[in-house]
């Protein structure tokens, strides 16, 4: 049990570097290009999922909807998003990326797949589904830990408020 003790351990201690090298690369990536690091992952929610109501994108991002609406704003004054009719609705517009603003960020990710490429040879499928499976459910965990936090129901104890 010793062995397993240890090895969660360094898991848990991975995932804490991972995590913090994650938010470090995306803030500097995104001050490179005049970002914040929410406005960039923003950017990285339309690339993946397309065109999205602010509301939905409040819903992805954990934001609430006076800072999507802020959020909103910035993207498009930094000419990275547009606002555009919704076709299925048209009461209500999509928050869509501007295709070649989002194309100029590809560049600087290169280094970094690189490396993750030359990773990856290391693993054998079954190893790689592993990772993604895991990868893939630690994520979800962790959305919905941030959706709980976000409604006070996280179990966390509530900071003392000031007079």
């Amino acid at each position: 049990m010793a062995d397993r003790d240890e090895l969660l351990g360094r898991l848990f201690t991975a995932g804490r570097e991972l995590s913090n090298a994650a938010v470090m690369f995306h803030t500097a990536l995104a001050a490179h290009q005049g970002l914040t690091a929410t406005e960039e992952k923003a950017l990285d929610l339309l690339d993946r999922l397309g065109p999205l109501t602010a509301r939905q994108l409040g819903e992805h991002s954990g934001l609430a909807p006076a800072s999507v609406t802020g959020l909103i704003d910035r993207l498009e004054r930094k000419g990275f998003a547009r606002r555009v009719r919704n076709p299925e609705d048209k009461r209500s517009v999509l928050v869509e990326a501007v295709p070649d603003r989002l194309a100029a960020l590809a560049p600087l990710f290169d280094d970094y797949v690189a490396s993750l490429t030359e990773l990856v040879a290391r693993y054998d499928d079954r190893e790689l589904a592993a990772i993604v499976d895991f990868l893939g459910e630690a994520a979800a965990r962790q959305r919905q830990s941030t959706h709980r936090l976000l409604d006070g129901q996280s179990g966390a104890a509530t900071p003392p408020r000031t007079p």
